[in-house]
């Protein structure tokens, strides 16, 4: 068996930055744990997989080198850039069908697409000993409030803080026990230390599914747009992630929707032999 690979860059506009994800398109779906295996073979944040089924039209899937998820922005943006780019290139809309239901990409001119995605709510989580805990855990003081949502947000007052994290350390641990698979940090943008007036920026940990820090992270500005678009009284906001690759992202608040915009960048072509 022989089936075709790309790798893309999500929200950068140049190679080796953003987040990578690796694009298997499919006639018809594989066994789920070949699919899982073809993930952990890859070893990256996500290997998403898609199958067509009409013009402009697709099922798509999304796995870490350890499981299943069920939203993944980055590789969606990246598997409409495929699709856009070489697949069907006289398209301007992709519907993708998928565990968090119906999501559209769309061109939106000067090699951006604009992703729509399913705003997440969050409700504060009043924790003295599990903030002390994600701060040792990180090795900086404890984050200043706590919310609850897909994933547990931390938030600091500012984003040195953020910036400065030492990494997942043994935030597995402490996720685990209280409930949670991945965190997101978070922290006003410093627009006074050149920061190049970003609203917000953000980390994201996810070991517990085999991703120690996602470069960039989609599903995690689900929760992050409605926050920050709230607390900061802004509808569309510009955002970094502060991974060590990191990644812009233009981030609007929709109501019970959010839209993404970035670019993305091929970085490999192959083919994968079974």
């Amino acid at each position: 068996m022989e089936l075709k690979l790309w790798q893309v860059d999500a929200f950068s506009e140049r190679a080796l930055s953003g987040n990578p994800a690796a694009l298997v398109p499919l006639s018809s779906w594989l066994d789920e744990s070949l699919m899982q295996r073809i993930a952990n073979e890859n070893n990256l944040a996500e290997t998403a997989f898609f199958v067509r089924r009409g013009k402009g039209r697709y099922d798509l899937r999304w796995f870490t080198p350890a499981s299943e998820v069920d939203l993944c922005g980055h590789a969606t943006l990246a598997s409409a850039w495929l699709i856009f780019s070489e697949l069907e290139p006289g398209l301007d809309s992709i519907a993708f069908e998928t565990r968090s239901g119906t999501l559209t990409v769309t061109r939106n001119g000067n090699d951006q697409l604009a992703m729509r995605l399913p705003a997440d709510a969050v409700s504060p989580l009043d924790d003295l000993a599990l903030a002390g805990a994600i701060g040792k855990a990180l090795h900086t003081a404890a984050p200043e409030a706590l919310f609850a949502g897909r994933y547990l947000m931390a938030v600091w007052p500012d984003a040195a803080a953020v910036r400065n994290l030492s990494g997942p350390g043994r935030i597995e641990d402490v996720l685990k026990d209280a409930g949670f698979w991945a965190l997101i940090a978070t922290a006003p943008g410093d627009r006074k230390t050149g920061d190049d007036g970003y609203d917000f920026v953000s980390r994201f940990f996810a070991p517990a599914k085999g991703v120690p820090e996602d470069p960039v992270t989609g599903s995690a500005h689900c929760m992050l747009t409605p926050y920050w678009a709230k607390r900061l009284r802004r509808k569309t906001l510009k955002a970094r992630q502060v991974s060590p690759r990191g990644g812009d992202l233009l981030c609007t608040d929709d109501g019970g929707t959010i839209v993404l915009s970035g670019p993305c960048a091929l970085y490999m072509r192959g083919t994968i032999l079974l």
